[in-house]
């Protein structure tokens, strides 16, 4: 096998779909650690495979915002509606947001806010291959299944890897595993899981209590927020997919069925890109005496996920450079919540370090 660490100093060249908070915070995270080499809060490590957070370049970037489209990434990172924290001030990258399609990408409540540039579509494929991208990022709304599909045709057609963010299914379903496969293209996601945020504090709670012996009776996580996404999924219809992963994710910590409801709950203008989440937890231990948890969980939303995605982009990255196809087991079990196979979370971040390190094959 080949030494990643030769790889010191290379780019990992990538596309963004969807310039909002995540990709706003994902963009400064890596500017703010390449510039912090001695700062690894929040990163499984600085340095994975020979590859260093700075080592992520934008290449290309779509959206369909008057706010952003024909502005230098750099600029429309900050650009309303995105609402989330500074911490950095990322310098001109010379890239361009352009107009990709919009299809299902803005909700009835999204389209309040969001003004849909008037400049015409570009051709997301031909861009992807024109920039040498090695790879596309899904950051759209939550809802836009037509959307995420079409960029995913667009990231085969183009020849390149996909990283999914966002609860609509691609690295899950097998049809779409199988076409990668087929193409020879990694792929991973589906719905990004936060460092430390509402499901995987839930669901390693839910498997804590199921492996010290406490029968769980039921389980509710509320969240609400202040940002486009939780006014997003103020439209009921689009958070179908959402539900799933979350709930998911949650569910296959126990062998038996557990009463459970969650997802996303309300939207608070005021609170801007935090996220409240609330966690009840009840059931029996010894005796059949009755036990009760109720967690209440604060964060910056954007940025709880922006050194998984961090990680994610180098893990893809390797599978590239090893030439692995179809879905990513490894990554996606680390760094998202609907994954082709959920894992407790220490067996799955053993298996994303085994895969980094060459001892699994995905």
């Amino acid at each position: 096998m080949r030494n990643y660490r030769d790889n010191l100093g290379n780019k990992i060249r990538i596309a963004i779909a969807g310039v909002g908070n995540c990709a706003s915070a994902l963009i400064q995270g890596a500017y703010y650690y390449s510039k912090n080499p001695n700062d690894t809060v929040g990163l499984t490590a600085y340095n994975i495979a020979g590859y260093e957070p700075g080592d992520i370049e934008v290449v290309a970037a779509f959206d369909v915002a008057d706010t952003k489209v024909g502005k230098d990434i750099s600029e429309a990172i900050y650009a309303r509606p995105n609402n989330t924290v500074t911490i950095a001030e990322v310098p001109k990258i010379g890239v361009t947001v352009q107009k990709g399609p919009t299809l299902d990408g803005i909700g009835r409540h999204l389209s309040q806010i969001v003004t849909v540039s008037k400049e015409p579509d570009v051709d997301v494929k031909k861009i992807l291959k024109d920039t040498g991208a090695e790879m596309l990022v899904n950051y759209l709304p939550v809802g836009s299944t037509n959307a995420v599909r079409n960029y995913a045709t667009q990231a085969l057609e183009a020849g390149i890897g996909f990283l999914n963010a966002i609860p609509v299914f691609i690295a899950s379903e097998s049809k779409w595993q199988q076409t990668f496969a087929d193409k020879k293209l990694p792929l991973a996601g589906d719905d990004v899981m936060s460092q430390l945020g509402a499901t995987i504090v839930h669901k390693t709670l839910v498997k804590l209590f199921v492996d010290r012996g406490v029968l769980v009776d039921g389980t509710y996580q509320l969240n609400i927020g202040g940002d486009m996404d939780f006014y997003n999924m103020l439209d009921e219809e689009r958070l179908e997919d959402k539900r799933i992963s979350k709930t998911s994710a949650v569910k296959a910590m126990a062998d038996y069925d557990i009463p459970m409801r969650i997802g996303p709950s309300d939207y608070v203008d005021f609170i801007d890109n935090e996220k409240i989440c609330y966690i009840n937890i009840e059931g029996k231990y010894f005796g059949k005496i009755p036990i009760k948890l109720d967690l209440k969980l604060k964060v910056i939303d954007a940025y709880n996920s922006a050194g998984i995605m961090i990680d994610a982009i180098r893990g893809l990255k390797v599978a590239l450079d090893r030439k692995l196809s179809g879905p990513m087991t490894s990554i996606s079990s680390y760094c998202f919540k609907h994954p082709p196979i959920q894992m407790p979370y220490t067996e799955a971040k053993k298996a994303f370090l085994e895969f980094v390190e060459g001892k699994r094959d995905r």
